[in-house]
């Protein structure tokens, strides 16, 4: 049986198995062995190194890493059987998500999910073999929350399902994985979980960082992990966990795919994933790939830390550089936060009038389903940023595009010219005052170029817009039509830069 791990050509079942959930995207052993080909080729001919997978769901990551091990210990250990057997006892380990994956792990790489029956590859005493999965409890504060991977006690206490509190980002969990197997790992590879489900309403949590960081924690040589990309630039509680990532000098590989259906067909991930490799004793600078379709730029070599939030595609920084040099006031100093006029008006606001009912009532700008409306709303709703309710404003669609996963992007959606006395919900951003209409429409129509729309695209991981996405986006004396030429002219955009910002963006209809 030892041989069943070096045919190549026998058919897999991991190729084609669906995903469970949203927050456990399986991994093709194509993409597995993309993000295994980062690692030094001395891994795979030392036989005293421990492997880990912290998040395993198939069990591909520790099969296909069995397998190299197999070709590449055949000088260390000749004899096949124990060569398999020093692997699998010794050498690969992996932590699974939940009890069914923990099965599938064992049946990939042991032929068997239990390991200490008869058809096991390998016979162990216990019938987990190196595959650990075992219940553990969410630490969860008075609010309801998980203190260590952000879930919530209504969201993941459903009786009859896993509470998915993964071992690896549990102290608990991990306080049980080293009495049983101990936490010291040499190279921790794996796809872990993304979010916790959103079902129910509940807003998604990311969890993936908390894989990553805990990984780190440890302390390895390497580790080689996939992760969505949505944390170089936003994310949801991600900041301190980017500012972390873009300066560690540790992260000497970093593979991008912007559409995440070009490495997971069929899977829809906002902001694409990406893949990296953290090596321990040799920090320097990145060197930093990004994929889509059939194009790829890169590798360049990358300071990852050189702005707040890291700018993906490598071809858009002489072209940042230029317009920052300039030293101009950002466009973001206009955009309010985000529910602009109160909290009470969120997007399912519902206590507005249809027709203006007394003075003491404000224009309310807001959509019902995706249609666009104009009601009214009394005054003491509104609480935020009364000294933009008496001027000209822009109204822009929070939503915007899908975050550049077709190109050409439109980046915006389509803005309001919004008068004096008019406010609006939080389905859109408010920017201004301006004294004027003409300076309204100055600023709108520059919102449509595609100059500004490229800039604001560099920050915008996903769909929603946010102040801090316009902070590179200069602002404009607001007494004229922007065109594209007049900007390229101002900031010494020339040769090949028009084009491709043209591929980039999508000419917005007027």
């Amino acid at each position: 049986m030892t041989t069943d791990y070096l045919q190549a050509n026998q058919p897999d079942i991991l190729e084609v198995i669906a995903n469970l959930s949203n927050d456990a995207v399986f991994t093709p052993p194509k993409v597995v062995h993309a993000v295994l080909d980062l690692l030094p080729a001395e891994v795979w001919t030392d036989p005293t190194l421990r492997w880990l997978d912290p998040g395993a769901k198939t069990g591909v990551f520790p099969r296909e890493v069995t397998k190299r091990l197999m070709v590449g210990l055949s000088d260390a250990i000749p004899d096949e059987e124990a060569r398999l057997h020093h692997i699998l006892i010794e050498m690969v380990f992996a932590l699974a998500t939940e009890e069914i994956t923990g099965m599938m792990t064992r049946r990939s790489i042991y032929c068997s999910k239990d390991a200490s029956g008869e058809f096991s590859v390998v016979r162990f005493a216990n019938p987990d073999g190196n595959v650990w999965q075992r219940h553990v409890d969410h630490d969860f504060d008075d609010g309801g929350r998980c203190g260590e991977c952000g879930g919530s006690r209504d969201q993941l206490e459903v009786k009859g399902r896993d509470n998915k509190a993964y071992g690896f980002i549990h102290a608990a969990g991990r306080s049980k994985v080293e009495m049983e197997m101990s936490m010291k790992f040499d190279v921790i590879v794996g796809n872990p979980p993304y979010q916790m489900d959103d079902e129910g309403g509940h807003r998604p949590v990311p969890i993936y960082n908390k894989f990553a960081e805990q990984a780190i924690a440890l302390n390895p040589a390497y580790i080689a992990m996939i992760t969505p990309s949505r944390w170089m630039a936003g994310g949801l509680g991600l900041s301190d966990y980017r500012s972390k990532m873009l300066a560690d000098t540790r992260i000497r590989v970093l593979v991008d795919y912007p559409v995440a259906a070009e490495l997971f067909p069929g899977v829809e991930v906002k902001g694409g994933v990406s893949y990296f490799l953290w090596d321990r004793d040799n920090p320097g600078r990145c060197r930093m790939t990004t994929i889509r379709g059939n194009e790829r730029y890169g590798p360049n070599d990358r300071d990852l830390d050189e702005f707040d939030i890291l700018v993906r595609d490598s071809r858009a920084l002489p072209i940042l550089e230029r317009v920052m040099k300039k030293k101009e006031d950002p466009f973001s100093s206009l955009v309010a936060s985000v529910r602009p006029f109160g909290d009470q008006l969120r997007s399912n606001f519902k206590q507005f009038e249809m027709l203006r009912k007394s003075k003491t009532q404000y224009k309310l700008y807001m959509n019902e389903g995706f249609k666009r409306r104009a009601y009214w709303v009394d005054r003491s709703f509104v609480k935020n940023n009364l000294e933009m309710i008496s001027a000209w404003k822009v109204l822009l669609p929070k939503a915007g595009s899908d975050g550049g996963q077709k190109l050409p992007d439109v980046v915006l959606g389509k803005p309001i010219l919004a008068e004096p006395g008019s406010v609006c919900t939080e389905t859109y951003l408010a920017i201004g005052p301006f004294a004027s209409r003409d300076e309204a429409e100055s600023a709108m129509q520059y919102l449509g170029t595609r100059f500004a729309r490229f800039l604001i695209s560099l920050r915008k991981p996903g769909q929603d817009n946010v102040p801090s996405t316009f902070l590179w986006l200069p602002q404009q004396t607001w007494d004229r039509t922007w065109t594209d030429a007049e900007l390229y002219k101002k900031y010494g955009i020339t040769g090949e830069d028009p084009a491709y910002i043209e591929t980039m963006i999508k000419e917005m209809a007027a």
